[in-house]
């Protein structure tokens, strides 16, 4: 298997930005001392590839700067070219994850799950919507016929699902926090809501009586799971209540199932920020290190 890292990719920010860039940087750090012989650098995806899920006109307005101040606030990051470089290779992390996933097992990418990206406009931190693109690739390549997305990001998939609504063999499950942004939610091909301080015991209950559910609906040759670390009780943003213990249990659910169904899996990290960020990156390592326990031995 592959960890494909983004993070020697500069995302500036002013000063006080709420989104915590530096995440990225602290998680491969977590992750070199049992990992280092698996990361590689990400590939930046292509035109073409992007091409693939996003509209021409949007793609060409993000690389020359031409964004609305609107679209700008929608997408809550600056532009800058570095944005766009960044979220390129973000994308193309992804992908490269699946094709590992696909020849060895399982892929990861230290960053990506950029699920709130639509077709032709960002939101909420996302450029490029990555598990989109990387399952449009492939299926146009006929290296799959179908696929499954488990969103377990605390904020519901709904770009992922308006951009693969007209796929009925692109599978989208999102299990989120009802009162959590996006505040107007798509509908994807199955949806878990979550009422406020959602503990583990529920949680794990809900997911374990979903999986085998799903895995029967979409049949799929290749797993994407989009590993939020955004459900964590100390997360500013998240409004549920798990614990490490159980999000390290969710992880579990999700790759010994797909495991035991031979599924190749790829992995993103999805959101989180937590106060203090240490302990997002310590939970997003801890996926990183089950993923390895299981296929990179």
């Amino acid at each position: 298997m592959q960890i494909y890292r983004t993070d020697q990719h500069p995302l500036p920010l002013p000063a006080g930005h709420r989104f915590p860039a530096g995440k990225y940087r602290q998680l491969f750090d977590a992750v070199q001392p049992f990992a280092a012989n698996l990361i590689v650098d990400a590939p930046a995806a292509s035109d073409a590839e992007l091409l693939a899920a996003h509209t021409p006109d949007y793609l060409a307005r993000l690389g020359n700067g031409t964004l609305s101040k609107a679209e700008e606030r929608a997408i809550g990051l600056p532009w800058s070219a570095q944005l766009v470089s960044r979220s390129r290779h973000s994308t193309g992390a992804t992908l490269a994850a699946c094709r590992s996933a696909l020849l060895e097992g399982c892929g990861i990418n230290l960053a990506g799950g950029t699920h709130h990206a639509y077709a032709d406009h960002g939101s909420g931190f996302c450029v490029f919507n990555d598990s989109a693109v990387a399952l449009r690739v492939l299926q146009h390549e006929a290296a799959i016929s179908r696929a499954l997305v488990i969103d377990l990001d605390v904020h519901q998939g709904n770009g992922t699902a308006a951009m693969l609504a007209d796929a009925p063999t692109l599978f989208t499950f999102s299990m989120h926090g009802q009162n959590n942004f996006p505040f107007q939610k798509e509908r994807s091909d199955w949806d878990i809501e979550l009422a406020d301080g959602t503990g583990d015991d529920e949680y794990l209950a809900a997911l374990a009586g979903a999986l085998p559910q799903l895995l029967s609906l979409s049949q799929p040759d290749l797993v994407i799971y989009l590993a939020g670390a955004d459900s964590y009780a100390g997360d500013r943003l998240g409004k549920l209540a798990l614990s490490m213990q159980g999000l390290a249990e969710r992880d579990a659910l999700v790759l010994d199932t797909c495991q035991r169904f031979g599924l190749p899996l790829a992995i993103t990290m999805g959101g989180g920020y937590a106060t203090p960020i240490e302990d997002t990156v310590a939970i997003q390592a801890g996926t990183v290190r089950q993923a390895c326990t299981r296929y990179a031995a």
